[in-house]
């Protein structure tokens, strides 16, 4: 819960600090430039409210680990995704997209804070605990923190222990362990494939570079 927190406002802090000329930089994510990511948590925001303040009964069907499934890599041409993009040219001034994720998002992070880990919540159509629920949105922050600071060196990026968390969630989705020679940040890019391995990286991988990647959703 507290790594959730942590995660969370490191992204808003991240995004807050934002030049306006940062916003039509190219991210991390297919298609998308940094204006769309943003818009994007925007929407992540909301879907966290609204889990949040969606009771359910019943045992969990699902857990911090098993609410991500391996996807189709994306390619920018999915319909939600365009329509991310339409949204994010909607706002024009870059601080009206800052405003509006400090607003959604710093509801949602104190409704995280508020949360019984134990309650039970649901979304997608299946049931988890809070806790698990916002366990599994530790992954989301860190891929999406590298997406944002992918062609901004100079803004911060997800914190070592997110970092670190994120690999092992991803290990676990993926069912295989990446060799000790990648760092975690290398093993959540490449693992998801936000960039190709290097030939080094391969040769480490072995047998296991023809599994890649294991892009979530």
């Amino acid at each position: 819960m507290d790594l959730f927190s942590s995660s969370w406002s490191a992204l808003l802090d991240a995004v807050a600090g934002l030049r306006d000329e940062d916003f039509a930089r190219p991210s991390g994510c297919a298609g998308w430039l940094v204006r769309d990511l943003v818009c994007h948590l925007v929407i992540d925001a909301q879907d966290v409210l609204i889990t949040l303040a969606t009771p359910a009964t019943g045992e969990p069907t699902r857990d911090e680990v098993t609410y991500w499934n391996v996807v189709d890599t994306p390619t920018g041409d999915d319909p939600l995704d365009a329509l991310i993009v339409r949204l994010a040219a909607a706002y024009r001034e870059p601080w009206l997209l800052k405003f509006h994720l400090d607003d959604v998002g710093s509801a949602a992070g104190r409704a995280a804070g508020l949360a019984d880990p134990e309650a039970r919540v649901s979304t997608r159509d299946e049931v988890l605990t809070a806790g698990d629920y916002l366990r599994a949105y530790v992954l989301e922050w860190t891929l999406h923190h590298l997406d944002l600071v992918a062609h901004l060196p100079d803004v911060p990026g997800p914190s070592a222990e997110g970092l670190a968390r994120s690999r092992r969630t991803l290990e676990r989705i993926a069912g295989t362990a990446f060799p000790p020679s990648f760092t975690d940040r290398d093993a959540l890019l490449v693992g998801t494939g936000r960039r190709a391995p290097t030939e080094a990286e391969r040769a480490a991988l072995g047998e296991k570079a023809a599994r890649l990647p294991f892009p979530v959703g």
